[in-house]
């Protein structure tokens, strides 16, 4: 077994004292005052550093800079603008579903909608985000 996985499968073994001393010896540092749980994983971080390597500068700073407040870098993308009169169509269990978009809703069947997801619900039975279920968003 390499040593990388025997000091791996050590972690869960050692006490919180131990995993202190672990700390220290991996980065010269006092351990931080966290708890047991998060002490490990920073442990098993460190240890994988050491051993394959730690990840590039460049990586690290744009990682930093997403975790920022006010970053923009991991927010989602906007969902699409709609115009008035662009028609959304979507085949659903055979049947083919056109909405029109107008500037006070949608329309499917002759009908005034509010939203999307109220068609989706309607054409499907079932709770649907209304942009997921006509591709505008992607599912998470």
């Amino acid at each position: 077994m390499k040593r990388l996985e025997k000091e791996m499968l050590a972690l869960p073994l050692l006490t919180q004292e131990q995993l202190r001393e672990r700390w220290q010896q991996l980065t010269k540092q006092v351990a931080p005052n966290v708890p047991l749980p998060l002490l490990r994983r920073l442990v098993a971080q460190r240890l994988q550093e050491r051993y394959l390597g730690a990840l590039p500068v460049l990586v690290v700073r744009e990682l930093e800079r997403g975790a920022s407040p006010g970053s923009t870098v991991l927010r989602k993308a906007p969902s699409p603008t709609l115009t008035p009169g662009t028609r959304l169509v979507r085949e659903w269990n055979g049947k083919t579903i056109a909405v029109e978009v107008r500037d006070e809703g949608f329309v499917w069947e002759d009908r005034s909608y509010r939203s999307l997801s109220q068609i989706a619900k309607d054409v499907t039975g079932a709770h649907w985000s209304g942009p997921r279920f006509f591709g505008l968003a992607r599912g998470s």
